[in-house]
């Protein structure tokens, strides 16, 4: 299922879809997929799952302690598969965020074909652009699956122009420069890069929804950004919160996952205050 079925269904409902990210193998795989599905019975629209890398450049601290754990605990690529399988039979569009060397290493025509028979809906891909690799974005259009990559505040509006047209589900923007993690305030740069996108994708007449990527933590930081008069996302991605959030109940899951369900649930109640 594509993500554009969770956007286009909260469209409807007069608001933002809530975005979900955890890394695969975090705490451990079961511990994972509880938590994931915690969130998605908690109010996520959208999962994103994480292919933990050892070179993680891109990552802040938080998601580089958890992908890290993952590793420790041996996850390999399979587990991240097996994660994504147990999602998406909830019937949520589930998604893989990785950097493009272990998919690479794995084939990517073979990659293609596990995640699309697990029931994945695509791949966001932080540090492929759609010019870099067409390998992809050709098994991707073989299986059916969502090609997501990200945009900038220091993307010219050429390249804003080309990787809308490029992306299949969304696009990603990643409204704050600098490594991932959840922040105090939103960014000043999230919303003159939301309407830049919005434009490019108005001139392409494909109605792609936008996410963005903001440092979200908390129910009126997504209000915020999902607000018609603020920045205007169809789509609230967070990651570090919910990670951070697991990190801060290290043995308990009882206690983590009770924390977790808190967190979503105030997210999404954000998501719909906004509208």
């Amino acid at each position: 299922m594509s993500a554009a079925t969770a956007f286009a269904a909260a469209r409807a409902e007069g608001r933002a879809a809530l975005m979900g990210y955890l890394p695969a193998g975090f705490p451990d795989v079961a511990g994972g997929i509880e938590a994931l599905r915690t969130m998605v019975d908690a109010g996520c629209d959208v999962i994103e799952i994480g292919l933990p890398y050892s070179d993680p450049v891109m990552d802040g601290p938080t998601i580089q302690a958890a992908a890290q754990q993952a590793l420790d605990g041996g996850v390999r690529t399979k587990d991240v598969l097996r994660t994504v399988e147990a999602v998406a039979a909830t019937g949520t569009p589930t998604l893989v965020m990785t950097y493009w060397n272990p998919i690479d290493r794995y084939g990517v025509s073979r990659f293609a074909a596990d995640l699309a028979n697990a029931g994945g809906a695509g791949l966001i891909t932080p540090d492929l652009t759609p010019d870099a690799d067409p390998s992809w974005s050709q098994a991707a259009d073989e299986h059916g699956l969502d090609k997501v990559y990200l945009v900038a505040p220091s993307s010219t509006d050429e390249r804003i122009s080309m990787t809308t047209a490029a992306s299949r589900g969304f696009v990603y923007a990643a409204a704050v420069m600098g490594v991932t993690g959840a922040r105090a305030t939103t960014s000043e740069l999230a919303g003159p890069l939301v309407a830049r996108t919005k434009a490019a994708i108005a001139t392409q007449g494909t109605g792609l929804p936008v996410g963005v990527g903001i440092g979200v933590s908390n129910g009126d930081q997504a209000a915020e950004v999902a607000a018609r008069d603020g920045i205007g996302a169809d789509g609230v991605i967070v990651g570090s919160a919910f990670v951070r959030t697991l990190l801060d109940h290290p043995g308990d899951t009882g206690e983590g996952l009770r924390a977790l369900g808190r967190l979503t649930e105030d997210l999404a109640r954000g998501v719909r205050r906004a509208q």
